[in-house]
């Protein structure tokens, strides 16, 4: 969580110049006091952390430093930057949505100036709405934790019948949600999954 923190805390200084610790503490959510302890961190670290006192004063990097997400066309940038504005109900679903949405300011801020503002500009005159998405079924979130862990899965888990599963992926298509079987190869609706067992067992 910190070294998060810390990345979106250089970002910032690098594309946005001076701040005060008020105003870092304001963007990255958390106590000025936090702010100050991160800043010491990073000049531990090495980085050229400057600290300016006075009425006009701040936090900014020194020696013109930068890490850049550099050579994207303004055709690119645009695009970049619908994609940074579209949401997906579907993180929301299996337990991505806080990191999905990190992730997006992160890479955002990573941006030079101007391919940033096309970006931003972008997401405000190209907006996509996707499809609903189902997100209050627990069964999509519990199937993703055994997708990226390599779980087998008990499908009908109730019934007379059960069916185990080696779930490879979590598909998300035009008919719904649906899990792809390693071993079978094939994809299986969740509508025809019934009760749900993750197993303590894991595949492959």
């Amino acid at each position: 969580m910190r070294a998060s923190r810390l990345l979106r805390l250089l970002l910032l200084l690098q594309n946005r110049g001076r701040l005060t610790s008020s105003q870092l503490a304001t963007e990255l959510e958390v106590a000025r006091r936090t702010v100050l302890r991160d800043i010491d961190a990073l000049t531990e670290a090495g980085l050229p952390v400057v600290v300016v006192r006075g009425a006009r004063g701040g936090i900014e990097l020194g020696f013109n430093y930068r890490t850049r997400l550099t050579g994207l066309t303004e055709a690119e940038a645009e695009a970049l930057g619908v994609l940074l504005g579209t949401k997906l109900p579907a993180l929301e679903a299996i337990g991505l949505g806080a990191a999905d949405r990190a992730a997006r300011t992160k890479l955002l801020e990573s941006l030079p100036d101007g391919v940033r503002e096309t970006a931003m500009r972008a997401q405000q005159q190209f907006r996509i709405v996707p499809r609903s998405v189902a997100a209050d079924d627990e069964r999509i979130e519990a199937l993703a934790k055994a997708v990226r862990e390599r779980r087998k899965v008990r499908v009908h888990a109730r019934s007379k019948r059960p069916r185990t599963l080696h779930p490879a992926a979590l598909v998300f298509g035009a008919r719904g949600w649906a899990v792809e079987d390693a071993l079978r190869g094939e994809v299986l609706p969740l509508d025809a999954c019934g009760d749900v067992n993750i197993s303590a067992l894991k595949w492959g």
